[in-house]
C-alpha cells in the first residue's frame, strides 16, 4: 500500500518527538493510516541496489521542489521531502494510481512519520550535493561547488541528443515533446535513424531546461520496461529546421512547409513513418490538489505508464509480397519477432498479399513502424492497418492451398509472459542477427554454412555466453530477414531448436 506511514530508523534525523513513534504492529499500522496526516517527507522502500541520488529525486521532480534527500542503500530505502505537504501529496495520489519504477524495478511510497528531514551533512555529503545541483537547475542559478563532490560546469548547449534504446512502441515527435516540454520551452525537434537506433535532436529556448530534463529523464523510459530515454548534450547549439511534418517541427516557425515527398525512401524511413499515435496513459490527480498537466504526468509517469491498447485495430496488411516464396510460416516468424501473431491469411485473389493478426494494436503498431519498407525475397513489402478486425478462418475442406493458417496456440510467442527479456531485445530488421540456444558441439563453421545455406555471405561471427549465444553478421538486411525466417526454430539436435533474433549490436 502506498499510505502506510514510513518506518523510523531515522528518528535521529527528525524534529519528530520519540512519543510520536509507536509499534509497527499491523493495528498500529491501520491506525496511523488513518489518523496521521500526510507529511513533506516521504519514505521509498524496495529501491534497486545500484540506485543513484539523482534516479530518487527524479521522482520527485515533477511535482514540486525537492528540499532534502536521505539515501539508506543498506536498506533499499530513502526518504524524500519535498517543499510543500501539497506536493507530497500529490505525489503519492499520482503513484497510487500509477505504480512507480526505479530502473524498471516498482518501487513503494508512503508518507513519513517525519515532519522534516535533519540530515548530518558529513554522513550524507554525496546526496546533498546531488541536491544541490538539481536545486541549482531547477532555480536557474548556479550551485556552489566547494563540496568538491559534483563537477557541475554550465549547461553547454540548449539542445539534447536523444537516443530510444529497447524501441518496443513508437516513438513520435508529439510524444518528445509533451515529455520534455515539462521542462521549459521547446523550441525544434529532428528526429532520425542512425545505426538502426532511433534518435532525436530537441532544442530549449534555455539551456539550463535542458540540464534538468537531462538530469530528470535520463534513463527513465517512456512507456513500462521500454523505450529508455539516454540523453546527452549535443554539441550543436542550434537547430535548423526547413520542415514541419512527423520528422521534424520548429515550433516558433508554424508557417514552414511540410516537405511531403522530399527526399524519397530511405533504409530506415519505415522507423520514422508516423504510426497511429500511440496512447500516453496520463492519469491525473483527482481532489483539492490541481491536477498534473498532461506534460507534468507523462514526465512523471516515464517509466511507470503502460501504453493501452489505443482502440487500433490488431491486423495488418502486408502487400507487394513474392507471391512464389511467401508462406504463412514465414511471415508468423517474421512479424513474431513484434508480437504473438494468432492468424495469417494470404489473399486467394491477390498472393502477392496477406493479413496478419497480432495479439494487439500496439503489437501491430510496432511491427508496421519496423518492416514497413523492408526488402523481403527480392521485393519493398509494404505494412498498413488493416480495417479486418480479425482475420477469419475457412470453413472445414474450403482452402486446399493452405493459405490461411491459425497460430493462437503456437509454442513460439515471444511475449506471452509478462515481463519477459524479449520484450528488451527488440531491435529493428538488421544485417546482424543474435542467436541462442545453440547446443553444445555445434562450431562456427557449421552455423556459418547453416546460414549461408539459407541465402546470402556471412560477413562475422562471435561466440559469447560459453559458445550458447552467437552473433552472426550477414551481408545485408534482407539476407538477415531471410535467414531468421528460414531458420528460427530450427531443429539443431539436442533438444535444442535454434532461437534467432535482430540484433542492435555490430561485429
Amino acid at each position: 500500500m502506498y499510505f502506510q506511514r514510513g518506518s523510523d530508523e531515522l528518528n535521529m534525523y527528525s524534529s519528530s518527538s520519540p512519543s510520536s513513534m509507536t509499534a509497527n504492529g499491523s493495528d498500529s499500522k491501520k491506525q496511523r493510516l488513518e489518523e496521521s496526516p500526510p507529511s513533506r517527507v516521504l519514505h521509498i522502500r524496495k529501491l534497486p541496489s545500484e540506485v543513484s541520488e539523482t534516479e530518487v529525486i527524479a521522482l520527485g521532480l515533477p511535482f514540486g521542489k525537492v528540499t532534502n534527500i536521505l539515501m539508506l542503500k543498506g536498506k533499499n530505502q530513502a526518504f524524500l521531502e519535498l517543499g510543500t505537504e501539497e506536493a507530497a501529496i500529490t505525489m503519492v495520489n499520482y503513484y497510487a494510481a500509477v505504480t512507480p519504477q526505479v530502473r524498471n524495478t516498482p518501487v513503494f511510497i508512503q508518507y513519513s512519520n517525519h515532519k522534516e528531514l535533519k540530515t548530518d551533512s558529513a554522513l550524507n555529503q554525496r546526496a546533498q550535493a546531488v541536491l544541490q545541483a538539481v536545486s541549482a537547475v531547477q532555480d536557474g542559478s548556479s550551485p556552489s561547488s566547494d563540496t568538491g563532490v559534483l563537477d557541475l560546469a554550465p549547461p553547454p548547449s540548449p539542445v539534447l541528443r536523444i537516443i530510444i534504446d529497447n524501441m518496443f512502441y513508437p516513438v513520435t515527435l508529439d510524444v518528445l515533446q509533451q515529455i520534455f516540454s515539462k521542462f521549459g520551452t521547446v523550441m525544434k525537434i529532428i528526429t532520425f535513424t542512425k545505426n538502426n537506433q532511433f534518435q532525436a535532436l530537441l532544442q530549449f529556448s534555455d539551456p539550463v531546461n535542458a540540464q534538468q530534463a537531462k538530469l530528470s529523464l535520463d534513463g527513465q523510459n517512456i512507456y513500462n520496461s521500454c523505450c529508455t530515454l539516454r540523453i546527452d548534450f549535443s554539441k550543436l547549439v542550434s537547430l535548423n529546421v526547413k520542415y514541419n511534418n512527423d520528422k521534424s517541427r520548429d515550433y516558433t516557425r508554424p508557417d514552414l512547409p511540410s516537405g511531403d515527398g522530399e527526399g524519397g525512401h530511405k533504409d530506415h524511413s519505415s522507423l520514422l513513418a508516423p504510426p497511429p499515435r500511440p496512447h500516453v496513459v496520463v492519469l491525473c490527480v483527482s481532489g483539492a490538489i490541481s491536477p498534473l498537466s498532461a506534460a507534468a504526468a507523462a514526465a512523471a509517469a516515464a517509466g511507470r505508464v503502460a501504453l493501452s491498447g489505443s482502440g487500433v485495430s490488431g491486423v495488418l496488411l502486408a502487400s507487394n509480397l513474392n507471391d512464389e516464396m511467401v508462406t504463412p510460416q514465414s511471415l508468423f516468424t517474421l512479424f513474431g519477432v513484434y508480437g504473438d501473431v494468432q492468424r495469417v491469411k494470404i489473399l486467394f485473389n491477390k498472393k502477392d498479399s496477406a493479413l496478419i493478426q497480432l495479439s494487439d494494436g500496439n503489437q501491430a503498431q510496432l511491427a508496421m513502424s519496423h518492416l514497413n519498407g523492408q526488402k523481403v525475397f527480392g521485393k519493398v513489402m509494404r505494412v498498413t492497418l488493416s480495417k479486418h478486425q480479425t482475420v477469419a478462418l475457412p470453413r472445414e475442406g474450403l482452402d486446399d492451398q493452405l493459405l490461411t493458417k491459425d497460430f493462437s496456440g503456437s509454442p513460439l510467442h515471444r511475449f506471452k509472459k509478462p515481463g519477459s527479456k524479449n520484450f528488451q531485445n527488440i531491435f529493428p530488421p538488421s544485417s546482424t542477427l543474435h542467436l541462442s540456444n545453440i547446443p553444445e558441439g555445434v562450431s562456427e563453421e557449421d552455423l556459418r554454412l547453416l546460414f549461408s545455406n539459407a541465402g546470402g555471405t556471412v560477413k562475422a561471427f562471435k561466440f559469447f555466453q560459453d559458445h550458447k549465444m552467437a552473433l552472426l553478421q550477414m551481408s545485408a538486411v534482407e539476407e538477415a530477414i531471410q535467414g531468421l525466417m528460414d531458420l528460427h526454430n530450427y531443429d539443431m539436435g539436442a533438444n535444442h531448436h535454434l532461437k534467432v533474433s535482430f540484433s542492435k549490436s555490430t561485429i
